[in-house]
Formats: C-alpha cells, structure tokens, sequence
C-alpha cells in the first residue's frame, strides 16, 4: 500500500510540471550525453554522505526502487522544474535558487529526521544551483534518482 501511495505521489508531483513548454522545464535536448555526464556527477556528490558511513548500502526491493524512482523525478519536475521556472519568471534566479530550496527542505521535515534536513537544504541547493548554471533538469533528475536508490 505504501509503496503504492509513493508512486501515486510521485506521479502526482509530476503532475505539476503539465503544460510547461519543456524548455522552460530544463528538459530540452541539446548536449543530452554532457547532460546525463552531469547527473552522474551530481548522483556521486549526493553519494558521498552514504560513502562515509561503515555499514554496507542497503538494496532497495524492485517495489520499493520503483516507487523511489517516481518520487525522485516527479520532485524535479515540480521544485527544479515547474516551481523553479515560475520563481525564475516572477524574481529571477535568485528567487528561484532559494525558494526551490526552502521549500524543497520544507517537504522533506514530514519525512525525515530534524538532524538530515540540513543534507536535505544541501542537496536541494545543489540541485537547484546546477539548474540555474546548465539549464538543464536532465542532470538533477539522474542525481536524485541515483540518490533515492541508494540511500
């Protein structure tokens, strides 16, 4: 049921990026194989706090990854991607940066523990920084998936 319910809300955040020109969004297809180098990239920075910990990374069950998976990229096209371009049009990139942010860390305290929500900021800042300077989605959508599967 749970599982479910993610790829649900998953879809439903997806759901939020409907009728954006795709452009707008960081989806185009310029430079795709730079775009998909990029959020490899960013899947091994976002890594990094899972590399330094003793015990072995846990597999997720394929129901569970699934899920995962649609969550991860229905939140980038709703905060990196519809959210952002609405932000970008009504302040500019620095509205868009920090409020994706926020709002973005904002979610997450409903799922995760006090103590990660300042990895949660980071990410999302990192996420939406990369946004702004490739104008690209391509490369947070890899990341975080990459990300949600193996943390």
């Amino acid at each position: 049921m749970a599982v479910a319910a993610l790829g649900v809300g998953g879809a439903a955040l997806a759901l939020v990026a409907a009728g954006w020109p795709a452009e707008r969004l960081g989806l185009g297809t310029s430079r795709l194989g730079l775009r998909i180098l990029g959020g490899l990239a960013l899947g091994a920075v976002l890594l990094l706090p899972a590399a330094v910990r003793s015990a072995a990374v846990p597999m997720l069950p394929a129901g569970l990854a699934v899920a995962a998976v649609a969550v991860s990229i229905g939140e980038e096209l709703a905060f990196r991607g519809a959210l952002y371009a609405a932000l970008d049009e009504l302040g500019g990139a620095p509205l868009a940066i920090v409020g994706t942010t926020a709002l973005w860390t904002a979610a997450h305290t409903l799922s995760h523990p006090p103590e990660f929500l300042g990895a949660v900021a980071a990410a999302g800042l990192l996420l939406a920084l990369w946004r702004w300077a490739c104008r690209d989605l391509v490369g947070p959508v890899i990341g975080h998936v990459i990300a949600d599967l193996a943390l």
